[in-house]
């Protein structure tokens, strides 16, 4: 059988069932989940999300993921017209950010030692 895909012409009318079948390339096979998987379930996260701008593309976002509540600060990217949470940045859960906020003081003081 040749390895060739393409289909040896005749005088009558080709049916679907003598097209040969083009495997599907690796691009096309991690492509397929992504378009069924959803970015987020309505169970996920909120409807309603509160976003704080820090820099053009760096956002601080309060949201609730899987019934727990998260301050969110992350680095955005825009692909295809949308803004996009990228892999660079950290989620605190409400404990964490209570923490970091009693630190504000002596990190402002650490700042102003360093520079």
């Amino acid at each position: 059988m040749p390895k060739s895909k393409e289909l040896i012409s005749s005088d009558t009318d080709s049916s679907e069932d003598e097209q040969p079948k083009s495997k599907k390339s690796k691009k096309e096979k991690s492509k397929a989940p992504a378009k069924v998987k959803p970015k987020a379930s309505s169970a996920d996260v909120d409807e309603e999300e509160h976003t704080f701008p820090l820099a053009k593309m760096r956002f601080v976002k309060v949201n609730s993921f899987k019934g727990k509540v998260f301050v969110n600060i992350r680095e955005y990217y825009e692909a295809d017209g949308e803004m996009k949470p990228g892999r660079k940045g950290i989620a605190l859960n409400v404990e964490q950010w209570n923490k970091l906020k009693t630190y504000v003081d002596d990190i402002d003081e650490a700042i102003k030692d360093v520079s």
